[in-house]
């Protein structure tokens, strides 16, 4: 009985942190905090975009490739365990038809 309502306190606590992030990233930003992110430049935080898309891009090709990769061996070790198995049973049954 406990189960359920561990999990009812859970997602409550998961909701109302969904919430209060929904709410402080629609809050406005503070008058002295303005000022300090104007500093910046239009055409310098599109150059820090590109650059963060192509790293992004970059790992993401990354990680598929490893990704790939691991599942072309999980396949062959499965495959091989598979022949493995059969070639087991195969023995076994010529061995008892035998007897």
């Amino acid at each position: 009985m406990l189960g359920w309502r561990m999990k009812f306190v859970f997602l409550l606590a998961v909701y109302f942190a969904g919430f209060a992030t929904a709410i402080y990233c629609l809050a406005s930003v503070p008058d002295d905090q303005m000022s300090k992110n104007c500093d910046k430049s239009f055409a310098y935080s599109a150059l820090k975009s590109d650059e963060f898309a192509k790293s992004f891009n970059a790992g993401m090709h990354k990680c598929l490739d490893y990704a790939k990769d691991t599942a072309v061996r999980a396949g062959n070790f499965i495959k091989q365990k598979y022949e493995e198995k059969q070639t087991s049973r195969s023995r076994t049954v010529a061995s008892k038809t035998d007897s």
